[in-house]
């Protein structure tokens, strides 16, 4: 019995001290019931509190704290407390503190800033179930590998996109990047390498260095990049060691013009969270980094007024990180708001996979399940509400949406912003807040940012790369050629080449604002031409730094390397072996084709047969018997392409039509004068060759160029079998494969590039010519590795030397003035054809059918008028008698052609009586009429 009562009191006094612990949330955060609040409610922040951000975030989480609790409308009832756990800035200590934080059993960790203790963490809290809130930017740490990890403030990932941009905006296309080799850096830069190639832009050079660096490391790093090609560095650091990293700068003078640095958000971090210092600001001028955007706001501007009242402050300014983190205490508030308001509640579990610690004193099952972890995390996901740092809302990601930054510029004293970026619209002046009312738009030409002041104090936009100070000068390769040795060939001197090709590129270096150290690289064995396909390749693969020669310009070439300005135009064109035509006793015939002699000659007699009809009632000249206007006709014809006709015309549509033929008549003789003249006068030459065309009808073998781009031209484009193709390897093997022709073990024709042909025509003494036209448009440049910035420059400088007539002068050097003509003159090129006069004969023709048809309308009109009978002679016989008679006579086709073969004054004559008669007939009934009694 008395064990019966002590155990009962043993039991009322645990339930009495249990409870009320239980309540107050001294062991648990645990509710008494479902349908009551938890007095306490803990959540964890997990930051290095003597730190850039950690300085700036914790008394803005305190802030927090007292501002929800304060708040009645939120967590009414219940009360928020924060437990903190300082990281110490070391991984091992922070994963420690991770572990002892959710030992206590918060329902909700915030932090940590650092990527790699995130990354531990975030093992941890998927096991327990407790949502993380991390301030970690490491692009790699995702919720789709970690459930209950939430980023509450921006990712990397669209910083490195930001920054991708300003380079691209400024026309970069190689940066050098620093980061620490932690977590954070590595992932940060591998981003950054990916949103530089969409820019097709790359990082020529990742300089990392471990988180313990000393100075010493640090000066080595910086001596080493400033030795390479590139003076775009991007700066991705820790801000706790950052500004030094600057000074060391500062002293190997990379800090002066021509050198561009862009930081990430570290660097406004340190200088927004510290007082101006002029030192500092002076080592920083002329840097770029880039900030959290914040939108202004009364709430902002609130807080900053606040800031130097707020418990544990260390500096008398905030960074953006203190946004952030007071955010994310409102968003817990919230959120714990609404789960409890939902029915949910506070409780925790043993983990069976931590029950068994097989005697470890480490205590695992001290780390316990939160029950309801799960419903607490859709809530985070889904809250949405206006904070100091904007609208905090999640994407399916659990990243926050409408991510932006503030590209700043370090002038002065102070951070002047030069515009912002958002993932919305890219670069722009104009504030993310005012864009998101506007339909989305990042082409490139929406980009604008202002003038920056670059390091030195200038405006000028930096190139962004020099030479290397590694004492490598640039690897030119030079083709070895055997044929054609004016274009380039190998020299005694000390270039140890020399040529028109060698001349251009030395003259365009000269124009250049900076010295560019080189030496020729010989590509070949001097015993035939080399492949200009391995030349571009070689340089592709990195080889040899440019290619300088007579290299063409293709399509499939300028994928894998960078060409600049072409410096002389060039094509294929066909050359062939021609012979002088003999002039002929028949040469007269040759200015017009058969088409044209024939539709001449018939438009002769048709129109000296329409002038007669057109004459022949009128005009004596065309009158007689039949044999005679015969001959009539075609003398009238012929005389008229003399203008020596003697007949007049008197008819106005004879005159008419003769208008329209003699000036036809006129530019026949002219055309026929000058065609003849140039065919007795000019060489002749004929071929059997027409062009490129004729050339691939016919079965004859073709030469081309060894190493020329016109082998595979003419295979994979126009289609030619190998079989047919003859590689010439000497000028000499032109002039013989030429000359014995396709039946002598020659060649037809040869397809060569036109730079090489008017060479080749010009050492033959014109022996050949070309044929046809140039059916290719191609141009020689100078080849460099891909997004090479000298190639911009080198083309920029050709154009110059085209414009001051160097480059000219340069041809003139070494390439001969005795050109020969580019194309053939043939017989059959000067011959007149249908098609250049078919215009004026349907002009003269249609002149022709329109005065026949006048004429015509003209007769038939006087013919219905016409009366046969008027003609015989007058006998008295009653009118009775005479109308019988004329009805039962028909007017005959012998009648119409009796006609028409009238003279005009008699057809007038017989017509006018018959009107006298009409009108007195007419006149004679009205007085009839008017006699006769009414």
């Amino acid at each position: 019995m008395e064990a019966q009562v002590k155990r009962r009191v043993f039991l009322l006094l645990v339930s009495c001290i249990w409870v009320p612990m239980a309540v107050l949330g001294g062991t648990e955060n645990v509710t008494v019931s479902s349908l009551s609040r938890p007095k306490v409610v803990k959540f964890g922040a997990l930051f290095t509190v003597n730190s850039v951000i950690g300085s700036s975030v914790m008394p803005a989480i305190l802030a927090a704290v007292d501002d929800v609790n304060a708040d009645s409308t939120i967590l009414s009832g219940t009360k928020l407390n924060v437990v903190t756990q300082d990281t110490n800035c070391s991984g091992f200590i922070g994963t420690i503190d991770a572990l002892q934080l959710m030992e206590k059993e918060v329902v909700v960790a915030v932090g940590p800033q650092s990527s790699g203790i995130a990354h531990v963490i975030s093992h941890v809290v998927n096991e327990l179930r407790v949502p993380l809130l991390s301030f970690a930017t490491d692009p790699t740490l995702s919720s789709l590998q970690y459930q209950y990890f939430l980023r509450t403030v921006t990712n990397d990932y669209f910083q490195m996109y930001a920054i991708a941009d300003v380079v691209d905006y400024y026309g970069w296309k190689e940066v050098i990047a620093i980061f620490i080799d932690d977590d954070n850096g590595r992932n940060g830069i591998s981003v950054l390498g990916d949103a530089l190639a969409k820019k097709r832009a790359k990082i020529s050079y990742k300089a990392a260095f471990s988180p313990g660096a000393t100075m010493s490391d640090i000066d080595d790093l910086l001596v080493s990049v400033n030795l390479m090609e590139a003076r775009v560095y991007i700066v991705h650091v820790n801000p706790d060691t950052g500004l030094s990293f600057f000074s060391k700068a500062k002293k190997l003078g990379m800090m002066s013009s021509g050198y561009v640095w862009i930081a990430t958000d570290w660097l406004p971090s340190v200088l927004d969270s510290s007082d101006s210092n002029k030192d500092t600001m002076d080592v920083l001028q002329g840097v770029v980094a880039l900030r959290h955007h914040t939108p202004d706001s009364d709430k902002k501007k609130t807080f900053a007024s606040r800031w130097k009242n707020l418990k544990s402050i260390q500096t008398s300014r905030f960074n953006s990180y203190a946004l952030y983190a007071y955010d994310t205490v409102w968003l817990v508030a919230r959120a714990l708001d609404l789960f409890f308001k939902n029915g949910g509640n506070v409780t925790f579990s043993d983990d069976p996979s931590l029950s068994d610690t097989n005697g470890s004193s480490l205590k695992l099952s001290s780390l316990r399940v939160f029950d309801q972890g799960q419903k607490l995390l859709q809530i985070l996901v889904g809250m949405n509400f206006t904070g100091l740092t904007g609208q905090i809302q999640f994407d399916p990601q659990k990243n926050l949406i409408h991510p932006a930054y503030d590209v700043l510029n370090v002038v002065g004293t102070g951070l002047r912003t030069i515009g912002f970026w958002s993932n919305y619209s890219g670069l722009s002046v104009i504030t993310p807040e005012v864009l998101y009312t506007k339909p989305a738009n990042t082409s490139t030409s929406n980009q604008h940012l202002y003038n920056a002041i670059w390091p030195g104090e200038t405006i000028r936009r930096p190139r962004g790369w020099v030479f290397p100070n590694n004492g490598k000068p640039l690897r030119i390769a030079v083709p070895f050629r055997v044929t054609f040795e004016e274009f380039v060939k190998k020299d005694k001197g000390p270039a140890g080449v020399k040529g028109y090709c060698i001349d251009v590129f030395e003259a365009a270096i000269d124009l250049l604002a900076y010295p560019v150290p080189h030496v020729y690289i010989l590509y070949g064995d001097g015993k035939r031409n080399p492949s200009f396909n391995s030349i571009v390749n070689d340089v592709a693969q990195n080889k040899y730094d440019a290619a300088v020669g007579d290299i063409a310009i293709t399509t499939n070439r300028t994928r894998i390397v960078d060409f600049t300005q072409p410096y002389m135009e060039s094509g294929l064109v066909v050359v062939a072996p021609v012979k002088e035509t003999k002039s002929s006793p028949w040469a007269f015939f040759k200015p017009f084709t058969i088409q044209m002699w024939g539709v001449t000659g018939i438009f002769f007699l048709f129109v000296g047969f329409v002038v007669w009809i057109l004459e022949h009632r009128m005009n004596p000249e065309f009158r007689g018997p039949p044999r005679k206007q015969l001959i009539t006709v075609f003398w009238f014809s012929f005389s008229t392409m003399f203008f020596a006709h003697r007949e007049n015309t008197l008819s106005t549509l004879g005159r008419c039509v003769l208008i329209f033929w003699l000036f036809v008549v006129l530019i026949i003789n002219s055309s026929y004068t000058a065609s003849l003249t140039s065919i007795l006068t000019v060489q002749q030459l004929s071929s059997g060759i027409a062009g490129i065309d004729s050339l691939i009808s016919s079965p004859d073998p073709i030469g081309v160029q060894d190493g020329s781009f016109a082998y595979n031209y003419l295979i994979d484009e126009l289609h030619v079998p190998k079989s047919r193709l003859r590689i010439i390897k000497s000028e000499a093997e032109y002039v013989s494969a030429l000359q014995q022709g396709p039946k002598g073990g020659g060649v037809a024709a040869i397809v060569d590039e036109l730079p090489y042909v008017e060479l080749f025509l010009s050492n033959s003494k014109c022996i050949f010519r070309t044929v046809g036209q140039e059916f290719t448009k191609s141009g020689w440049g100078f080849a460099f590795q891909r997004d090479s910035p000298l190639a911009i420059d080198m083309s920029t400088a050709i154009l110059q030397l085209s414009e001051n007539g160097e480059l000219q002068r340069i041809h003139d050097k070494w390439l001969s003035n005795n050109e020969c003509s580019s194309q053939n003159y043939q017989a059959d090129d000067a011959r007149l054809s249908l098609s250049s006069f078919w215009g004026l004969y349907v002009i003269c023709g249609g002149a022709c059918v329109v005065a026949l048809v006048v004429f015509i309308c003209r007769v038939y009109c006087q013919f219905l008028r016409y009366d046969p009978e008027s003609e015989e002679p007058e006998i008295s016989e009653p009118e009775s008698a005479r109308s019988s008679r004329r009805s039962l006579r028909s007017r005959s086709f012998k009648d119409l052609m009796g006609f028409v073969d009238k003279r005009e004054a008699e057809i007038k004559d017989m017509l006018k009586p018959k009107n006298s008669d009409n009108k007195k007939q007419i006149s004679h009934s009205s007085d009839v009429q008017q006699n006769s009694p009414v």
